[in-house]
């Protein structure tokens, strides 16, 4: 494990120690939480957009998608609990 050091202004530093003492930490569990928490958003708001960009590009490769209306009739179908067929991609009309 290594050293870091933070610098925080002391109204920060208070807000953290009585969140920590609410939440049953040290200030220091606290803030390490914080961090891993903020560095999985990060990483799991990266892997959506990389995702959303390979999509888009299959889209645009194909020409091929599934309209929003259909979609929604098909994902309302299956909360519902319906056994539904998925929907048949279509190219896109111009």
């Amino acid at each position: 494990m290594s050293t870091t050091t933070i610098r925080l202004p002391q109204d920060l530093k208070e807000r953290i120690a009585r969140a920590a003492e609410r939440t049953g930490t040290t200030a220091h569990g606290f803030i390490l939480e914080a961090i891993r928490e903020k560095a999985e958003q990060e990483e799991r708001r990266l892997e959506f957009m990389d995702t959303a960009e390979r999509r888009y590009a299959e889209i645009v490769a194909s020409g091929k998608t599934v309209s929003w209306n259909e979609m929604r009739r098909y994902l309302k179908r299956r909360l519902a609990g319906a056994r539904v067929a998925r929907p048949k991609s279509r190219k896109l009309s111009r």
